[in-house]
């Protein structure tokens, strides 16, 4: 059984966006959106600028510290699970997250934001905290039928309803 990562969120979360699980990479750094070829990182470099470092043995953390610092939170559907390799078709025996607790550490939450398909299945128990809730497309390199420029468009229209991009 592998274990997910713990949240990333503050009581400045304004925006909550949800994957399904981490992947090899991810887990093995212990970094979410770990994998170097995954959009994430550069869609929120595309969002709101900066110089960001993705190299050095604290880039990570500043990384986390960025995207504190701008409303958004990150964490995942599934706490644990079992599954060979990272794709989300893989994932058997999964355990969801306990969302309950989210309105007390994240007193700003606004919405929850599904990063792809698989996340967005469990969008039932997200919905119950009374927010509202986006699909957006993956930022997983397995979504190859989006372009980045198409996925950073639903991304940034998500970020402008909710004050996170200028």
């Amino acid at each position: 059984m592998l274990t997910g990562l713990p949240p990333l969120v503050s009581p400045q979360t304004r925006l909550l966006i949800l994957g399904s699980f981490p992947g090899v990479a991810s887990l093995a750094a212990q970094q979410y959106y770990g994998h170097p070829r995954n959009h994430f990182w550069s869609i929120l470099r595309a969002l709101w600028g900066g110089d960001v470092p993705v190299e050095g043995a604290d880039s990570y953390a500043r990384r986390c510290d960025w995207l504190l610092a701008h409303g958004l939170g990150v964490w995942d559907v599934y706490a644990s699970c079992e599954r060979e390799g990272s794709l989300d078709s893989r994932i058997r025996n999964a355990v969801v997250n306990d969302f309950s607790a989210l309105r007390q550490s994240c007193p700003a939450l606004e919405a929850i934001a599904h990063n792809g398909g698989e996340s967005f299945r469990h969008s039932v128990h997200t919905r119950q905290l009374g927010l509202p809730v986006y699909r957006l497309p993956s930022t997983s390199p397995a979504n190859a039928s989006w372009s980045f420029e198409r996925k950073l468009k639903a991304w940034r229209e998500v970020f402008e309803q909710h004050g996170l991009v200028g």
